[in-house]
């Protein structure tokens, strides 16, 4: 008897350890205390969470509700605040099977499922049960490790009363939703934890699907020598959740991420700033990146476009500048192309539109002063009424402080130039030549205006100017600058011979 009153409590201990709950309910976790968003400028965010969660002291099984669709669940980090040394996760499940028509459907495949019908005479409704045996709906893969999407076929096929119909009409009913079936992702741990309790927890991860890029909408002056120019942050959220009063840093540069292989496979109230008048993000170094951190919270929800001030200036020195670039587009790239070296009438074909463009410094004097994260700009101009006018926009790349930016707006309406092949020679059979151009411009504008001709040595790299009727620049190898100023109605020819040795 002893032995046996021995063993009943040696079972009874055995009942009191708190492992049995945890395996069988799952504890959720709770709601974010705090988050903060990095976002990158390649469609990637790192996020960083901090939620409470109670722990029986064994076993856990934790939900994390309202995660990204978008997570890479390879790129989690856990740690606990509280305890960091007696909680360990050692399975992670991301569940991402959201409730879908034809998921549930699939899910009933041979088994009794009920059509409501109306009578058309009673004006009644009754309820038919049938076997389904086709749901109608087909999948479609996605490529990029986005989830299935699906196609509606029209051809719900189903057995009633041992005879089969195609396209049954009627209202569906289901028993149940579908054991697995959620209805936002989520994550589901096994976790060990060494104290029972609730602790301060954080985990951070990356998701895709939310992304920023920049705008900027400059305004010309009159006389074209200034501009107003103020940077807007556009950010987007398709990540699947929404992120209340979140702090949020910015990352501009060029980030190396290793790319997948092509596959299929499944996925994962606004706070004021104290100082209004102080720049609403502060820009700081990172690595040999530059991050952007918003000087107060916001929120981004779920399938959301924000846009945040991110810089302005105003009276910025600008300058406008006429460039003629003559030589066609199609010929910049057969660039050193042996074949075309001695092909006379290759490379005659010219274009006659001249470029505008618009110059000014990023620095500090001029308002301006910080790096600019590459984005489009628009610019405007007012009008004789005083109407704000889109004259143009450009893209610009990363732009560090002190360094110039040009924008390219369009072409000039009274500016003319013609650019011919006057000469071609063959000095030495396959190894020398000589050509000779002539650029013509023509200035119909009220005022003088100085244009820049940019030539290109496109036959061979060993070029030399042997003649010339104007002073030239070497621009680079591959570029010459000869600068002509126009007067009132007034043409201008620049001529020059180019020697090319191979």
């Amino acid at each position: 008897m002893k032995c046996i009153g021995m063993l009943l409590l040696f079972a009874l201990s055995l009942a009191t350890i708190p492992t049995a709950r945890s395996q069988n309910k799952p504890q959720t976790a709770g709601d974010r205390t705090s988050v903060d968003l990095t976002v990158y400028n390649s469609n990637m965010a790192l996020i960083r969470e901090e939620r409470p969660i109670s722990f029986v002291r064994g076993l856990n099984r934790i939900v994390v509700p309202d995660i990204p669709a978008t997570i890479d669940g390879t790129s989690l980090h856990f740690a606990s605040l509280t305890d960091p040394s007696s909680v360990t996760i050692l399975e992670q499940n991301f569940q991402y099977d959201l409730v879908h028509q034809a998921k549930l459907l699939d899910k009933y495949i041979g088994k009794e499922i009920e059509f409501i019908r109306l009578d058309e005479l009673t004006k009644k409704e009754y309820t038919v049960k049938a076997k389904l045996l086709a749901t109608g709906w087909q999948p479609q893969l996605q490529y990029g490790g986005a989830s299935p999407a699906y196609v509606y076929t029209g051809q719900m096929i189903v057995e009633i009363d041992g005879k089969v119909e195609i396209g049954p009409p009627g209202r569906i009913e289901l028993p149940s939703l579908s054991e697995g079936l959620i209805l936002k992702p989520q994550l589901e741990w096994l976790v060990n934890s060494g104290n029972e309790g609730v602790q301060r927890t954080e985990m951070s991860y990356i998701a895709n699907g939310i992304s920023w890029n920049c705008n900027y909408v400059a305004l010309l002056d009159r006389k074209d020598s200034e501009l107003d120019l103020t940077g807007w942050v556009t950010l987007t959220n398709n990540s699947g959740t929404t992120f209340k009063d979140a702090g949020l840093k910015l990352v501009a540069g060029d980030v190396n991420r290793v790319q997948p292989q092509r596959e299929y496979a499944p996925q994962v109230a606004m706070k004021m700033a104290t100082d209004m008048n102080a720049p609403q993000f502060q820009q700081k170094e990172l690595f040999e990146y530059k991050l952007y951190s918003l000087q107060r919270h916001t929120d981004l929800a779920n399938n959301e476009t924000k846009q945040i001030e991110l810089t302005s200036g105003h009276n910025i020195p600008a300058a406008k500048l006429f460039v003629y670039d003559g030589i066609a587009d199609n010929w910049r790239l057969y660039y050193n192309n042996y074949s075309y070296r001695s092909q006379e009438s290759f490379g005659q074909q010219s274009n006659n539109k001249v470029g505008v463009y618009i110059n000014f410094k990023n620095e500090k004097k001029s308002g301006l002063g910080i790096p600019l994260p590459k984005g489009r700009v628009r610019v405007y101009k007012r009008d004789d009424d005083g109407k704000e006018q889109f004259i143009g926009e450009d893209e610009i790349d990363h732009t560090p402080k002190d360094e110039a930016v040009r924008l390219y707006l369009g072409n000039a309406f009274d500016i003319v130039g013609e650019r011919k092949q006057t000469n071609f020679k063959i000095v030495v059979s396959g190894h020398v030549i000589e050509e000779s151009f002539e650029i013509t411009l023509r200035n119909h504008k009220a005022e003088p205006v100085e244009v820049q001709v940019y030539e290109h040595p496109w036959r061979w790299s060993d070029w030399e100017i042997v003649k010339h009727n104007t002073e030239w620049n070497k621009v680079d190898q591959t570029t010459i600058d000869f600068p002509v100023t126009l007067q009132k109605d007034e043409e201008k020819k620049v001529s020059y011979t180019i020697r090319y040795v191979w």
